[in-house]
């Protein structure tokens, strides 16, 4: 099992959400949050006065699959998430353990 791990716009989420399903992905956690990469934020104007944001708003979406899964499903985020412009974000990949269901106990990948 891996563990995909997308950070992405916040207005690629619902094309996103809409890919992973289309995947057979049945469920997935969002989180949002901030950061930056190479674009290193930005200047903003506010109420008059010029200011630097160096932590842009970004949605972290993380989702538990079977391995052979891996592939499709980052080829399914790249292809919604893609803008063409900096800051589109980045996938990691991660191996899982373990997972257990909390309500039924089910382990691994019967609990994904």
């Amino acid at each position: 099992m891996k563990q995909i791990t997308a950070i992405i716009k916040p207005f690629k989420l619902e094309e996103v959400r809409e890919a992973l399903a289309e995947c057979g992905v049945t469920g997935l956690t969002v989180t949002e949050v901030k950061g930056f990469g190479r674009q290193k934020g930005h200047t903003e104007l506010y109420r008059g006065a010029e200011y630097v944001v160096d932590f842009l708003p970004k949605v972290k979406v993380e989702v538990a699959v079977k391995s052979v899964d891996v592939d499709r499903c980052v080829d399914a985020i790249v292809k919604a998430a893609r803008t063409g412009k900096i800051g589109d974000g980045k996938i990691f990949i991660t191996a899982v353990e373990r997972v257990v269901r909390i309500r039924t106990g089910e382990q691994d990948e019967s609990a994904i």
